[in-house]
């Protein structure tokens, strides 16, 4: 009988320890599972600003041709360069790109350069508020990819 006892007392013990075991392996199955859910999510948010973001270069090289488009438009009254000019903002608010404003808004460093501050004479406008666009800036998706450069009133 105490043989028996003894010999189901290692069986227990056996038992327990194999119990403990699949619990501790069971529950580093689980973190490894969750640490690879969360590396998958991340991962594929990266991925998703990497796309988003992936026509940024393209677009800052086509900026400046815009640029140049809308300097003609203003000494060249072509009905062709305002087409072609039309063409090129509404493909760049295709893809997300959109103007700052800034004619008449306040000045905004998140968004602005000032190129250079102007006395107004008149006393008609606030100080700091732009009152002559240099050069068009730009948003693509809520992140800056062009300052405006702006002339502020002193």
């Amino acid at each position: 009988m105490a043989q028996e006892d003894k010999k189901l007392e290692e069986l227990q013990k056996y038992l327990d320890d194999a119990k403990a075991k699949c619990e501790e392996y069971l529950n580093g199955w689980k973190r490894e599972r969750a640490d690879f859910l969360n590396y998958k999510k991340e991962e594929m948010e990266r991925i998703s600003q990497l796309v988003k973001y992936a026509n940024e270069e393209i677009i800052l090289k086509i900026i400046p041709i815009l640029d140049n488009l809308c300097l003609a438009a203003q000494h060249i009254s072509d009905p062709g360069i305002l087409q072609i000019k039309k063409q090129l903002e509404d493909f760049l608010v295709k893809e997300g790109i959109e103007p700052i404003r800034t004619m008449g808004e306040s000045f905004n460093p998140e968004f602005m350069e000032v190129v250079e501050e102007v006395q107004d004479n008149s006393g008609l406008k606030e100080i700091g508020i732009v009152i002559e666009e240099i050069q068009r800036g730009y948003i693509m998706h809520d992140k800056l990819i062009r300052p405006a450069k702006v002339k502020i009133s002193k």
